[in-house]
């Protein structure tokens, strides 16, 4: 059995993520394993388990940068817009390392990239739209403490 190089499913920031391969401006990131049931029947990664891929990392994103806290009393996040797009395919029993950063944000939104490196080879990339509502669907504007996380943290512009 070959052994992992980096742990699955902890949080990977900078110095980790140079380690196994993965560039600058890439600064969060989790390593993982293909599962069985990830895969269809040209035993590659089913294009529908990247969005949820995606999705299990925004979410840990917004967890371990306390984004949920830096939004302001009870914020919703929700999805306007998804997309992505398939370099290389994904084979049973690869490791994996899930990227996210965020890259822009509006007055009430904002954009993340993602990216899915295998052996230091970018094989996907990902975006979304996220937006902050109120919880009477209204939008909320970002706070000053969130934009700054996102400009210190990953680079982020303001649009």
């Amino acid at each position: 059995m070959k052994p992992s190089v980096t742990p699955y499913l902890t949080p990977l920031t900078g110095p980790a993520l140079r380690a196994a391969g993965v560039p600058a401006p890439w600064s969060y990131g989790i390593a993982d394993r293909v599962r069985f049931g990830e895969l269809d029947v040209l035993n590659h990664v089913n294009n529908v388990v990247y969005l949820r891929w995606y999705e299990t990392l925004r979410v840990q994103y917004l967890e371990d940068y306390d984004i949920y806290d830096l939004a302001g009393p009870d914020p919703k996040f929700v999805v306007k817009t998804v997309g992505l797009d398939f370099r290389a395919e994904v084979k049973r029993a690869s490791t994996y390392i899930n990227v996210a950063r965020t890259t822009q944000m509006r007055t009430t939104s904002f954009t993340q990239e993602y990216a899915t490196f295998v052996d230091g080879q970018i094989t996907t990339t990902g975006h979304c739209v996220c937006v902050v509502l109120n919880q009477d669907n209204s939008k909320r504007p970002l706070t000053d403490g969130l934009r700054q996380l996102f400009i210190d943290r990953d680079g982020a512009e303001q649009l």
